[in-house]
């Protein structure tokens, strides 16, 4: 695992900020610079089933007038969640029209946006749950969905392949760790992000109102053991049989909430986040810092060999 961070926030000089032309940056402490102020979107809109145009189209609009440096749209949001059948026929390569249509929001508004669609690997031709991040310098990163629910009215191993990689994504305001719905309740994926130096855990989510009490609880959760902040953002509206509920928040490093979305409407979060907390809340609850490696091997010894054949 690469660069264990504890105790303080990573400290960037005031010329590395300037260098890549950061915004809503503040000295903190006398004597230290840091990036402290991001301003957070989480976009919580009614995708259209199969529209990717349009959807990429509120996304846009979501951005329009605003002067953010982070914004979150839900799980599947390019495509709808429920379009089922249709999912190969929709997905796209990271290379493809819509993150390229993506890629033109990011540079015109300077906000990094994070979205989620069905994504089609080239070479190999397996689709994945995954979520995009693409940067105003129209940079893109690709998680893919680690755990797809399959339970209920979940059907996700039908349509996706299960992704194996976890690293948080490097940028310039800040590491950050995606996870994508199901993920959430893996504690282990958001500790791993912590252990990698991940400032922000952010969790995209296509969840219907039956979960709403279980990621209010297991978000907050991440956030306080892991002491980072997460930022959840979950669809809303009817598609087919499923009610997404909405109820997007933005949660502290010592589990506090910042901001919270409507339920059952269309909303627009804005939140601004001070990373200037993570130093105080680390030393003061210094989980990361006290983590028993020799119980996560523990964890190993349950598994198959080969966790992709289970």
């Amino acid at each position: 695992m690469a660069g264990l961070h504890y105790g303080s926030a990573r400290i960037r000089t005031a010329n590395q900020l300037k260098k890549v032309g950061i915004r809503n940056t503040i000295r903190i402490k006398k004597g230290t610079d840091i990036l402290s102020l991001m301003k957070v979107l989480l976009g919580q809109l009614a995708p259209e089933l199969g529209e990717k145009e349009k959807n990429v189209g509120k996304m846009k609009g979501a951005l329009e007038g605003r002067d953010v440096d982070l914004a979150l749209f839900g799980e599947l949001f390019l495509t709808g969640y429920m379009v089922r059948t249709d999912t190969a026929r929709l997905a796209e390569t990271i290379d493809g029209e819509s993150v390229s249509a993506v890629k033109d929001i990011a540079s015109s508004s300077g906000a990094h946006i994070l979205f989620g669609m069905p994504e089609l690997d080239e070479k190999t031709k397996v689709v994945y749950n995954s979520a995009v991040l693409v940067t105003p310098k129209r940079e893109t990163s690709v998680y893919r969905k680690l755990h797809l629910a399959t339970f209920g009215p979940f059907e996700e191993q039908l349509y996706f392949g299960r992704g194996k990689d976890l690293s948080p994504f490097e940028t310039d305001i800040g590491s950050i760790g995606p996870i994508i719905c199901f993920d959430s309740f893996f504690p282990e994926l958001s500790k791993v992000y912590a252990l990698q130096g991940a400032d922000i855990i952010a969790c995209i989510s296509g969840s219907p109102s039956s979960s709403r009490p279980m990621f209010e609880a297991v978000l907050p959760a991440r956030a306080i053991e892991n002491t980072v902040f997460v930022l959840y953002c979950n669809l809303v509206g009817t598609e087919l049989n499923m009610v997404y509920h909405g109820g997007s928040f933005v949660i502290g490093p010592r589990g506090d909430q910042k901001a919270m979305g409507k339920y059952y409407e269309e909303d627009l979060i804005e939140c601004n986040i001070d990373l200037g907390e993570l130093p105080a809340s680390r030393e003061a609850r210094p989980t990361i810092r006290d983590t028993r490696f020799d119980v996560l091997r523990e964890i190993e010894g349950f598994g198959p060999e080969d966790p992709l054949e289970s």
